[in-house]
């Protein structure tokens, strides 16, 4: 059995804070679950983190994931504070490394210069042109955000800083493939992740949940774009998934693994949950506060919560010839278990099956291209895109 991967924790400082309303937000209602109302992670547990995040990580390199809500509501001086005492604690010979998700509004010359300058993974969350972004991303006061977002990608491109942009498909953008394509390509985005969005409300889904159908025809028509001109030039995490179980590579997102429960989360009141998308009591494992970060980790609830993924998956899902590529995607997805007991399939299954099926040939070319040691930018795919 392959050794278990290290526990990356993803922090939330400002917890559920944000001055975005969208609609589709899946955070929305968690300050309830917390202690000590609005305020921040404090120093005392800020440090504490830090220190034991580099205790439990083996290294050589050890990454933080800051996310939120919104963690830019802070200022920039409560990062500062981070990166000051990540150096006070860094290990000799060990070095860090960090991601921060953001919305984008807040950003500024201050903000661009200190995430280039800390070499800051930045992911950017930005839903296509303005009239696809703003239908479902406004401002707490009801203002649209796309305008904002695209001159904090162009500030944080002026300034070198890494940038990785995050497109949720959801309803309305799901059915322009090309329009979203070429945006994203005149824009200059290099690292790109698609994010199917899939909210049930009830018995049936949000006005903001594309159909599988519709994810699935997105990510062939983006995909056949993809193969065809920008392999080499531009990374689109979807893609790159699909490829690592055809070259041989384990997955890297939890959600398309075998087992997960490696991603966990820390709120800012040191509450230690075991996913993202639990947050709630049954999968709160405790609080730094009262215990170590790598007891939190090792905690057996953890590895329970992981291994149920595999082990709940159902007899559709591994009789599948695409079984390899998603492994049932991330439990949270999943229906209801059906009338007979057979727990559910993966509500995004029609897409998974549609896409993964349709890229197959193309990258076991890319596949072959890349064993045989040739750059990516001299691929060219056998068929024509259609």
């Amino acid at each position: 059995m392959a050794a278990t991967p290290e526990c990356l924790v993803m922090a939330k400082p400002a917890g559920p804070r944000c001055n975005l309303r969208c609609s589709y937000c899946y955070y929305v209602g968690r300050t309830d679950l917390l202690e000590g109302g609005a305020e921040p992670m404090s120093r005392e547990l800020l440090e504490r983190f830090i220190a034991e995040r580099f205790a439990a990580s083996p290294g050589p390199v050890t990454h933080f994931e800051w996310h939120g809500g919104e963690p830019t509501l802070l200022g920039v001086e409560y990062f500062e504070t981070i990166v000051a005492l990540q150096r006070r604690h860094l290990p000799a010979a060990r070095q860090v490394s960090n991601g921060l998700q953001t919305n984008g509004l807040l950003l500024d010359a201050g903000w661009a210069e200190f995430l280039a300058r800390e070499r800051f993974s930045v992911g950017l969350s930005l839903d296509g042109p303005p009239e696809l972004h703003d239908r479902f991303r406004a401002a707490a006061g009801g203002a649209p955000t796309q305008a904002r977002v695209v001159e904090a990608f162009r500030l944080l491109k002026s300034h070198r800083a890494l940038c990785n942009v995050l497109c949720v498909l959801h309803s309305d953008n799901v059915q322009e493939p090309d329009v979203v394509y070429d945006f994203f390509s005149e824009l200059g985005v290099t690292h790109l992740q698609f994010l199917p969005l899939a909210v049930r409300v009830g018995a049936g889904a949000s006005e903001a949940t594309a159909s599988p159908d519709a994810i699935g025809a997105f990510l062939c028509r983006v995909f056949d774009r993809w193969i065809a001109a920008d392999v080499g030039r531009v990374v689109i995490q979807t893609f790159d998934e699909a490829l690592r179980p055809i070259h041989g590579v384990e997955h890297a997102l939890c959600i398309h693994r075998e087992t997960c429960g490696n991603v966990a989360v820390l709120e800012r009141d040191g509450s230690f949950y075991a996913c993202d998308h639990f947050v709630d009591a049954a999968h709160r494992i405790g609080n730094l506060r009262e215990r170590d970060l790598a007891d939190l980790t090792t905690d057996p609830r953890m590895r329970a919560f992981g291994e149920a993924k595999r082990s709940s998956l159902p007899r559709a899902c591994r009789e599948c010839d695409v079984v390899a590529f998603c492994n049932g995607g991330c439990p949270k997805d999943r229906v209801a278990t059906t009338a007979d007991g057979e727990p559910g399939l993966n509500c995004l299954c029609p897409a998974y099956r549609r896409f993964f099926r349709h890229a197959a040939p193309g990258l076991t070319s890319l596949s072959a291209h890349m064993k045989a040691g040739r750059r990516l930018r001299e691929f060219r795919p056998r068929r024509a895109a259609r």
